[in-house]
């Protein structure tokens, strides 16, 4: 019993971290510090620490498959010369300007963070319900309905590559591709993302509009399925293009404290064939203090 419970809290660490990533950084505050470290609008050798607390969820689209509830969400980030650390997210920068920046990331895919064994809510105290309305299927094999609960359990995978931002005014142009070095699922994701910084009075907003291309191997070993984990054979999904919206918006309500609030959108419609899928769609959403140490 002691072992299943370290075993746990290991994992639940891990998946605050993925959700650190997914939620706080994921392409808002990240995206923003990594690309104007260039243009010296980000100090380096200098540790950035914050936590935010409130309440939030990423739901999870798959059958049997549990929301992950956001109750207290760490923040950290290191920026060198040259190396960086966000927030999950380890970086070198090997070619800076003040509108272009090349790097070399490495970061956990987050496609694992659907297919956790135990119920974060026995760690967290917010519960959240994880069944979803039924939507119409498309065709005989979604109606299968097979659960995360009854196949095999998709490992975690460690991704690098490149990325690269274009910085011109408060308009932020993003590139990025990255290959499983772990050799877990064997295939590559690339992605393209505009953001945007903009301040209303107070209000700090960042909408963030991107797609992400997912390669047939990543999809096939997190949403396909094996021979052994159904009657009709083995299910492949193929490559699919995946869109997404974000906004994250602050108020200041002191030095170093604001008010958080963050949605993310991502559309899961190209991958639906898999009999796996309850929704066509993720959504993050978080509303809370942010405290920047």
């Amino acid at each position: 019993m002691k072992t299943i419970t370290i075993n746990n809290w290991v994992i639940m660490c891990v998946l605050i971290f993925i959700s650190m990533n997914q939620v706080c950084a994921e392409d808002s505050t990240r995206t923003e510090r990594e690309s104007r470290s260039a243009s010296q609008e980000v100090e380096a050798n200098k540790w950035y620490l914050g936590v935010n607390t409130g309440v939030g969820v990423i739901t999870n689209p798959l059958h049997g498959g549990k929301n992950l509830p956001l109750i207290l969400l760490p923040e950290i980030a290191y920026y060198g010369e040259k190396w960086f650390f966000d927030n999950g997210r380890l970086g070198y920068a090997f070619h800076e300007t003040s509108s272009h920046v090349f790097n070399v990331v490495a970061e956990f895919n987050p496609e694992t963070r659907f297919f956790i064994d135990f119920h974060p809510s026995n760690v967290f105290a917010l519960q959240t319900s994880s069944s979803f309305v039924n939507s119409t299927e498309k065709n005989e094999l979604n109606a299968e309905r097979i659960s995360v609960n009854d196949i095999s359990k998709r490992r975690w995978a460690l991704d690098a590559g490149l990325s690269y931002h274009y910085i011109h005014n408060n308009h932020i142009f993003s590139l990025q591709a990255l290959a499983d070095v772990s050799n877990v699922y064997k295939g590559t994701r690339s992605a393209v993302q505009w953001q945007t910084h903009q301040q209303i009075g107070q209000l700090e907003l960042t909408p963030s509009l991107g797609v992400w291309y997912k390669s047939a191997k990543l999809n096939d070993y997190f949403y396909g399925l094996s021979a052994k984990e159904t009657s009709d054979g083995k299910i492949g999904v193929g490559s699919s293009w995946q869109p997404y919206a974000k906004i994250d918006a602050r108020w200041p309500l002191s030095e170093g404290n604001s008010l958080r609030f963050h949605l993310a959108y991502y559309d899961y419609s190209g991958v639906d064939d898999s009999p796996l899928f309850e929704h066509t769609y993720s959504m993050t959403a978080f509303i809370g203090f942010n405290h920047i140490f």
